[in-house]
Parts: C-alpha cells; structure tokens; sequence
C-alpha cells in the first residue's frame, strides 16, 4: 500500500464531505466544481498557506509537525479515530521502509492461552491487526464455529465476512459487521503500510468482493474498543453480546477480545446454551496457535 495514494485519498474524502455551511464559511455566488471544502478553505481553517495544504493533500506528510496535523483534523472535523489514523500516515511517512524481509511470526504466550483458558463464562480470543484469530477459547470457537467450519488457519474475520455465505445468515446485521471489518482493516493500513501480509489479504479481497471493493473505497476508520455485537448462532440463535477489546502491552498488535451477555437477557441463557454445547458437540480447539 503506498502511503501518498492513502494520505491523499483519505484526506480528499475527509474534505468532500464538509460543507462550506458546516464550516462556517460565508457563502458566495456560483457553483461549486468540488463537492464539500476547497482546498484553500480547509487550509484558511487550519491556519496554514493553500500551498503547504496542496502539498499535504498530495501525500506529502514529510516533517509534519503534530501542532499542523491537530489543526488539519480540527478543521475536517475528524473524529477521534480519523484523528488517530492521520498521526498514523504521517508517523508511516516519516519512518523508514522496513527491509524487504520474512517477518516474525506473530504468536501468542502460553500465559496468554492460559488466561483464555480460564474466562469459562466468556467467549475470548486474541486477534492480530489483520483479523487473523491467532488464540480463542472453547466457548469462543464455540461462538465462531461457522467462520471454523473450514479449514485454512488461522481464521481470518475479514476473509470469513465478504467470502464465505455463512457469514450473512451469522450477522443479523451484516452492512455494520461488514463496515466495522473493513475500517479496522483500514485502521490497520495506516499504522503499517509495509505490512505485506496486510497488503496481499486486502488485494485478496477487493478483487473477490465488490462489497469490500466499494467500503474500501470509502477510506472509513474506527475505534473498536467496546460495544454491542449481534450474532445469529446456528445452534443457539440470536446473541447480542458486550464486547471489550484490549490491547495486549507486552504484545505489540495483538488485542484480546471478550465478550458477556447482561444478566438476566435472553442472550445470557443462550450463552449458558452455546457453553453446554461447547462442552458436549461443538468442535474441538483447531486453529489455536
């Protein structure tokens, strides 16, 4: 992925979609050829020269210092994780190209295991920044046991969201499932772009599906840290689950996800279900690394 296209592409799209009302710039005369901001209003709004804004908007984040991007995102109005990833480009812009080398693979700590091992009321896995789940435990795989019906491993989310069938009957909601995949993935891309591994699932996956292809295109980012997740079990039904997502400190990229039921729900009894049929007939742990 070149960073450039992506800080171009993503800055653009931030732009177009301001309004010079939503701004509060004063209206004039004419049409406009571009929709939302011009460049020299979002640079008039950031405090900066039109030249110097060209010239970020082009892809050049080279020695740009954080008081400048702060203004930029004040400006188009990012949010926090727009303003997140825009630090993101600019700290990929202004770092070495990594060596063309096989890099490390990635793995989870026994203890980390161990501690998934333990949550028995809780669906948990580890997951790295390409949706590859790399550790889960029983009650977990009992959870995605249609994206491990398969067998390529480590399950990877965003293959199992926009190429396997499955996935559009097992999230009740699949546009949402299937926004928030795409922005992780594209959250993701602005912290690496040397990440090849990132590069080749991504070409894997706009060439195999016009619906990743269009989101793509959309540059949306998000924070994924905690919410509500719907789920369309084929052995237990429907599950609206809290989710946590944490980041692993001791391991750079890899974030551990949990999930729980509110007590008393409909969805806590068919977790208590879903960890009666882990315990009898779902399938065994495959894909743990």
């Amino acid at each position: 992925m070149d960073n450039r296209d992506e800080v171009r592409q993503f800055l653009a799209s931030r732009r177009a979609r301001i309004t010079p009302e939503q701004a509060g710039l004063p209206q004039y005369g004419g049409s406009r050829r571009v929709p939302g901001l011009r460049r020299a209003e979002v640079a008039l709004l950031a405090g900066v020269s039109p030249d110097y804004y060209v010239r970020l908007e082009r892809g050049n984040l080279t020695g740009v210092s954080d008081t400048v991007l702060e203004a930029v995102a004040r400006a188009l109005r990012l949010d926090d994780a727009e303003r997140s990833h825009l630090h993101d480009l600019a700290r990929a812009a202004n770092a070495r190209p990594r060596a063309h080398r096989r890099p490390a693979r990635q793995q989870v700590r026994p203890a980390v295991q161990q501690l998934l091992d333990a949550m028995t009321d809780a669906p948990a896995f580890v997951r790295n920044g390409r949706l590859d789940v790399l550790a889960i435990n029983p009650l977990g795989q009992a959870l995605y046991s249609p994206a491990f019906a398969g067998p390529q491993r480590p399950v990877n989310l965003a293959r199992f969201c926009f190429l396997d069938p499955a996935a559009e009957d097992y999230y009740p909601d699949w546009d949402d499932a299937a926004s928030t995949t795409v922005a992780l993935l594209r959250t993701e891309a602005g912290r690496d772009p040397y990440d090849k591994a990132l590069t080749d699932l991504v070409g894997e996956l706009v060439t195999r599906s016009d619906a990743f292809r269009t989101l793509w295109a959309t540059h949306n980012v998000r924070l994924h840290h905690t919410g509500v997740k719907h789920f369309r079990h084929p052995v237990v039904g429907l599950l609206g689950l809290g989710f946590e997502a944490m980041p692993l400190p001791a391991d750079p990229g890899l974030t551990l996800t949990a999930y729980h039921a509110e007590p008393g729900s409909p969805s806590q009894d068919g977790l208590r279900l879903l960890a009666s049929w882990a315990a009898t007939g779902a399938p065994g742990p495959a894909g743990r690394s």
